[in-house]
């Protein structure tokens, strides 16, 4: 693994960093490949219960690379080539699946600048917890490339058909207010306290039922896209699976003991 993605799991709480500080943690290969592979150990791993997804430095991540971009295109020039945008069919896009997909929830500590891509990987998380120091931007018109790392899908599912539509087509930087106005993030903090606030939800969530936190995301993305019918079906089959877990028998336990419940995560 390169040394650009920091990957950690402590009792059951999955913590993934992206490392080049000096870089504004910027998306180059390297550390494309090293986030799609730890995102999807995360993904598989029965013992991980919660993902955090943060960043070193003074950035989130501000996406491409663009200085390798560059190269990139160069050589695809030199050679007659078009393989510079199969990184996205290469990472951004299983990064993106395993995130959305994986059956336990995935909180993003924005503690900075989360620009293109970087932006992508912030908005596909669960929940958001964002430094007050902490900018978005959309960024992909600027450079005359449309959106990709699943914005088309998470943006609007966020802030709705319209204002998704302004973020894209003129590409700004806004601030970890306004971001909060629009719905984007979920919580907004001191800059110097980002990092314990984001491991404390993160813990949280990792310390909870994750069978139901798995049946709560796939059920919402289900209904997102089909009829209520379908999703009341939906909703049945997932909730019978749910009320057979152990972690429900131990909550109901719980409640009538009056007692704070210890979930297992089954």
């Amino acid at each position: 693994m390169a040394d650009t993605v920091l990957y950690e799991v402590t009792d059951g709480l999955a913590t993934i960093t992206l490392n080049r500080p000096d870089a504004m943690n910027a998306l180059d290969t390297a550390t494309k490949a090293a986030l799609r592979d730890v995102v999807r150990e995360a993904a598989a791993d029965t013992a991980v219960r919660a993902v955090l997804l943060t960043a070193t430095g003074r950035a989130f991540c501000v996406g491409q690379d663009l200085k390798e971009h560059v190269a990139s295109l160069a050589a695809d020039d030199a050679h007659g080539t078009r393989t510079t945008m199969d990184t996205v069919r290469e990472h951004y896009n299983p990064i993106l699946t395993a995130l959305t997909q994986m059956p336990k929830p995935v909180v993003a500590g924005v503690n900075g600048v989360a620009a293109g891509a970087g932006a992508g990987f912030a908005f596909a998380a669960d929940h958001r917890v964002v430094a007050d120091t902490a900018s978005f931007n959309t960024s992909f018109a600027g450079v005359a490339l449309t959106a990709d790392s699943g914005v088309s899908w998470t943006l609007p599912r966020l802030v709705g058909h319209s204002r998704a539509m302004d973020l894209l087509l003129f590409p700004r930087s806004i601030t970890a207010q306004q971001a909060y106005e629009l719905g984007i993030a979920n919580k907004v903090v001191p800059a110097a306290e980002l990092a314990a606030e984001a491991a404390a939800v993160a813990r949280a969530l990792a310390d909870g039922p994750t069978a139901a936190y798995a049946a709560l995301k796939e059920s919402v993305a289900y209904g997102a896209d089909h009829s209520l019918a379908e999703t009341l079906a939906k909703e049945e089959e997932l909730q019978a699976r749910a009320g057979a877990s152990e972690d429900h028998r131990i909550a109901v336990d719980a409640f009538l003991k009056k007692e704070k419940p210890r979930f297992v995560g089954r």
